[in-house]
């Protein structure tokens, strides 16, 4: 294979990939706009006291088309806040309005030109700093776990969510999902992969991360943190 870089501009930033195939390419690209969508989210100055979970996250899908054109999302857009980020994906806890001090995570898929994107990330409003922490912990854990899984791709799931949960111990939280992280791909990428175990890095995922797929192509992942403390009723999320 040849080896040579390349370069995409999004907005007003540069982005150097490396030769890569054009699923990962285009995902990459994908991911990019999404965290360019948090990004004008923050500069907007909306995640302030006041403003409910739902008001936000419709916000959030007007930017989405008004900086990229899109109305897609391959997933439910979530904004959960305060005791609401306990919660995973697969639960729907009723519309909450943001308070002082409050912590929030966002999970939202927007679909660009048919190549999914899913971005997790938190945001603390105030100066707790347990929150703080949280924040830190989760940003910084998703880096440990990406980088154990680069160490060997040919893991299970189920060896990689392991290893995600003694991450959460390992700094006093608790893990808050039954999974930690799914197949990404080109839009919609559930349907065509079939088995929903498989699509996930769970604990009853046995087949190898680096299997191909049904059609002997590679497979991509996205790793989430979801860390929580049920005493103190606060959750972070990153991905």
């Amino acid at each position: 294979f040849f080896k040579f870089e390349y370069m995409i501009i999004i907005g007003n930033k540069k982005y150097v990939l490396k030769y890569m195939n054009t699923t990962k390419s285009k995902l990459i690209e994908a991911e990019a706009k999404a965290k360019d969508l948090f990004q004008e989210t923050v500069k907007r100055n909306w995640i302030s006291p006041g403003i409910s979970e739902d008001e936000l996250s419709k916000k959030i899908h007007a930017l989405a088309f008004e900086m990229f054109q899109t109305k897609t999302h391959w997933h439910k857009r979530i904004v959960r806040s305060g005791k609401n980020t306990l919660l995973p994906y697969s639960k729907n806890p009723p519309n909450r309005v943001l308070s002082e001090d409050d912590i929030l995570f966002f999970d939202f898929g927007p679909v660009f030109e048919k190549w999914e994107a899913d971005l997790g990330r938190t945001y603390v409003l105030g100066e707790d700093p347990r929150k703080h922490e949280l924040k830190k912990d989760v940003e910084e854990c998703w880096t440990i776990g990406r980088d154990f899984f680069r160490s060997n791709k040919s893991m299970t799931g189920a060896e990689l969510y392991s290893y995600v949960c003694k991450l959460a111990a390992k700094r006093s939280w608790g893990f808050g999902n039954e999974h930690c992280g799914h197949l990404i791909g080109k839009f919609p990428h559930e349907r065509i992969q079939g088995d929903k175990t498989l699509n996930y890095i769970h604990p009853q995922n046995h087949t190898p991360m680096n299997e191909p797929d049904k059609n002997g192509n590679p497979r991509e992942w996205i790793l989430e943190i979801h860390f929580i403390d049920e005493s103190l009723q606060i959750g972070g999320f990153f991905e």
